[in-house]
């Protein structure tokens, strides 16, 4: 008995050394990142039930001077369609509604309504306009309150992108109409419902919705920019607007409140979650896109809204909850998530670095200007000035970018950087293009 209560002992003290030695690693690397001014937010890191890190990187407030800390507040974006999906799944235990149910069944008039189903919605197969495509709307109606009517005006006589359940593509308008679904059901305000549902039992006292009139110390100023040379702020969106699609705030210890409710079946059954974890198309089920690490389902999403990225990542099979929350649009988050899991699961990763700028003579920089293809309908023209280069996505602000070294370059403020590829006679051909871990292909049409 003595051997095995020192053979426990020795594992304690193992596993107890393995999660400081983790928390340090994560806490290094969040520093880095945030002294290369590419994370300002919150952060939260939990493995085995234990919470190893909970705390805060820069500025809640810049102008003010005050810093994040595990209790501010931030807007969450499109974390809010988990929770929508959540009480969706409340609702249809109740036999209050199916996912099989057509859309036309709650909103009659809706085109084509009797060819949706409420399942296509959740898992964005509806093939419905997403609004947040409109740019006129998103650039200068986003903070005014709109009704029902004026948000469905929006996309409900758009023609569908595809037939129901054909394909896929996101769709904040399909969530919206969730959200539609849920007052029609019960009778009550969707903020109300989800309050209802699961923050009031989950005692997540610090989440809510009307982010534009929260009156709280702990509530963070979104910014566009945040850096050594310039601060721009954000407009915050209208909770009419984003609503069941995008309007939740919320703070790190909330949304582990939450992570442990799913994490211990006490919001949504084992089924339930089961039924919202299985992918329908591209990896997404109910507000959740699943993949895997170590041969172990990960759920994880992200959030974007002016100001504000996050994201929400848990591997049940090892109790781990990963929690970034960004107030200054860090596109980094998606990256530092996946350095943390490389900690948690002892897998190589870089800190980040900063890059050094150097010239490059004209006849090489003048090699890189052209047109070039990202996506079908996007292209980006680049153009050399001086010592760097000048690239104007379709649409979109021009963004400027430093040599790092021949056909190497990168964007100072973002996460960002260009490779430039050539063909056998030496001639530039296309670009490989970096950003938060993802790399995308793209070739030179002009």
């Amino acid at each position: 008995m003595k051997k095995i209560l020192i053979g426990i002992a020795v594992l304690f003290i193992q596993h107890a050394c393995s999660a400081q030695n983790d928390a340090a690693q994560i806490d290094t690397l969040l520093n880095t990142y945030n002294k290369l001014r590419k994370f300002n937010g919150s952060a939260l890191v939990a493995k085995n039930g234990t919470i190893l890190l909970n705390k805060g990187y820069g500025y809640r407030n810049a102008g003010a001077r005050v810093l994040n800390d595990e209790h501010s507040i931030f807007q969450l974006g499109s974390v809010t369609k988990q929770f929508t999906s959540a009480v969706i799944l409340k609702l249809q235990a109740e036999n209050k509604l199916s996912v099989s149910d057509k859309l036309s069944k709650y909103f009659p008039e809706y085109p084509k309504g009797d060819s949706i189903t409420i399942k296509e919605l959740l898992t964005h197969t509806s093939g419905i306009y997403n609004y947040t495509n409109d740019e006129n709307f998103m650039k200068n109606e986003i903070t005014k309150a709109k009704t029902r009517q004026q948000m469905m005006a929006l996309f409900e006589n758009k023609p569908l992108d595809f037939s129901p359940g054909t394909s896929w593509s996101y769709s904040n308008s399909g969530y919206s109409m969730l959200g539609y679904i849920i007052e029609k059901v019960t009778n009550i305000p969707y903020e109300q419902a989800v309050r209802n549902y699961i923050f009031s039992p989950l005692k997540m006292a610090h989440s809510g919705f009307d982010f534009t009139n929260l009156k709280s110390p702990d509530k963070t100023v979104g910014y566009y920019v945040l850096n050594a040379h310039d601060t721009v702020g954000a407009p915050i969106v209208d909770s009419t607007i984003s609503f069941s699609a995008g309007a939740i705030y919320s703070t790190t210890g909330d949304l582990y409140k939450w992570s442990q409710a799913l994490q211990n079946n006490t919001v949504l059954s084992a089924s339930q979650q089961n039924e919202a974890y299985t992918p329908v198309k591209n990896n997404y089920g109910y507000g959740w896109g699943i993949d895997s690490i170590d041969g172990k389902r990960r759920l994880s999403h992200s959030g974007g809204i002016p100001g504000y990225i996050t994201i929400l990542s848990r591997v049940p099979a090892d109790e781990v909850t990963i929690i970034l929350l960004s107030n200054a649009s860090n596109e980094s988050v998606g990256k530092i998530s996946n350095d943390i899991y490389a900690i948690l699961y002892h897998k190589k990763y870089e800190l980040p670095r900063e890059r050094k700028a150097v010239s490059l003579d004209e006849p090489t920089m003048k090699q890189y200007e052209g047109e070039y293809e990202i996506r079908p309908g996007l292209t980006v023209k680049i153009n050399a000035k001086d010592s760097v280069l000048i690239a104007i996505p379709t649409g979109q602000t021009p963004k400027t970018l430093f040599a790092e070294k021949k056909d190497s370059f990168f964007e100072k403020e973002e996460d960002v950087q260009l490779e430039f590829t050539r063909n056998d006679a030496n001639q530039v051909d296309g670009f490989v293009f970096h950003q938060s871990g993802k790399e995308m292909k793209c070739k030179k049409i002009k």
